[in-house]
């Protein structure tokens, strides 16, 4: 992390006149929609969260900007008015060098009704591209030395991605064009189906997999130097996606059908075809699971698994500069909705009924994580110590600065140098 952020105060299209060039909107606090907590740390563990991050640390998936504050009333205009607002505030307050951000991802629709449109996509990467070279501090991410660059310079390098491929439908030339606009990464499927393979929620009967189009695509985002996600894809999508790419494959936000994730989680023969292809995967952290206990339990699992230099994580909050708060440690959510402490009742999706947090089906991945480390010999990849926090009760410092994306031999490092030019 660079020790000092060079944050100029700039604001989202601040070389415009707000409610005269574009409309405005009031966007949603930092803390919105729940109580923030100071978790105390002790001088040791202040000491240790220093070390972490004085290394180059990256997130591989945020949505790196902000909503409006009545979602419900103006959530649908704000993404029509095309001027998507990123977070340079917020981002200001990590100790983030670089930033995975997937866009609107399925909100993609400025221009379309169901979204994942070419003039949907296009419009929105380029915007905020825009928006980005008009920035001091925050700036677009075209190569693995900006990403130093920012560590050096005290500034954020942000990577522009898209989740899903469906917007080149059946234009492979599309992929150079999103390249030159600045995309780094693509998902090939939302959790809808498209040209190129099955989505993860799109399986009727049998899964699929990559279509004939699909391999093509992987290979021309290979050959142009753009990443390639499974995120979302369906089982088969991803195997034959690690099948057919010549570089190292993302999942940029997973959780462990193992550890007791369900129908959400990846198999292991996932991970491990990923992993094969000398690829990343990174943890979710959502209110998928109910407390940072059980997160950290799916990331000692995929480590047992596949080894520390193929996992990172994927925040969803960013932990504040430490010395911005000497004392103490502060995890911002992702959107200002979900909670990285244990809520004592777990956040639901519409219809879904009242659980609490001991009947969240996650927490039954506990036994089993259990029973596998007790049937299984250590085979020199598990880390030392995990357990409830990244920083009182986690893996070993070697093993979190290879993921954190730091110069050593982290996995992070390694697939950029492979995938991006």
């Amino acid at each position: 992390m660079g020790a000092d952020k060079q944050y100029d105060g700039y604001q989202p299209y601040d070389y415009l006149r707000g409610g005269e060039d574009y409309r405005d909107f009031e966007l949603t606090s930092k803390t919105a929609g729940f109580e923030p907590r100071e978790l105390p740390l002790s001088e040791e563990e202040e000491s240790r969260v220093a070390e972490l991050t004085e290394g180059t640390v990256l997130s591989l998936h945020e949505h790196a900007f902000q909503f409006p504050a009545d979602i419900d009333e103006d959530l649908f205009d704000y993404i029509r008015e095309g001027r998507i607002h990123t977070a340079y505030e917020f981002l200001a307050e990590t100790s983030l060098d670089a930033v995975f951000d997937m866009q609107l991802d399925g909100l993609s629709s400025v221009h379309s009704l169901h979204g994942w449109k070419w003039d949907d996509i296009s419009h929105e990467v380029s915007m905020r591209a825009c928006d980005l070279i008009h920035s001091e501090y925050a700036f677009q991410c075209r190569s693995v030395d900006d990403i130093h660059r920012a560590r050096e310079e005290g500034k954020i390098a942000v990577v522009q991605c898209v989740e899903s491929a469906a917007m080149i439908e059946n234009e492979l030339d599309r992929i150079e064009q999103l390249y030159g606009m600045g995309v780094r990464s693509m998902g090939i499927t939302y959790n809808t189906s498209n040209a190129l393979g099955t989505g993860g929620g799109d399986i009727h009967e049998r899964d699929g997999g990559l279509t004939g189009f699909g391999a093509r695509a992987v290979g021309r985002m290979n050959d142009v130097g753009m990443a390639v996600s499974v995120s979302h894809a369906s089982p088969q999508t991803s195997l034959d996606v690690c099948e057919v790419s010549e570089k190292p494959v993302f999942d940029t936000h997973a959780l462990a059908k193992g550890a007791g994730m369900g129908a959400r989680g990846t198999s292991d023969e996932v991970f491990e075809a990923i992993a094969d292809t000398g690829g990343v995967v990174g943890l979710l952290s959502s209110t998928h699971l109910p407390d940072i206990e059980t997160y950290m339990e799916h990331f000692e699992y995929v480590v047992e698994l596949i080894g520390i230099d193929h996992v990172a994580f994927r925040a969803g909050r960013a932990l504040r500069r430490p010395h911005r708060t000497p004392a103490r440690a502060l995890l911002v959510p992702r959107h200002g909705t979900a909670r990285v402490n244990a809520p004592e009742r777990v956040r639901r999706r519409p219809g879904e009924p009242d659980r609490g947090v001991a009947e969240h089906p996650a927490l039954a991945g506990r036994e089993r994580l259990q029973r596998r480390r007790n049937s299984k010999s250590a085979r020199g990849k598990r880390p030392g110590d995990a357990g409830t926090g990244l920083v009182t009760r986690s893996p070993r410092v070697r093993s979190l600065r290879g993921f954190s994306g730091s110069q050593g031999p982290g996995a992070s490092h390694v697939i950029w140098t492979a995938t991006i030019s």
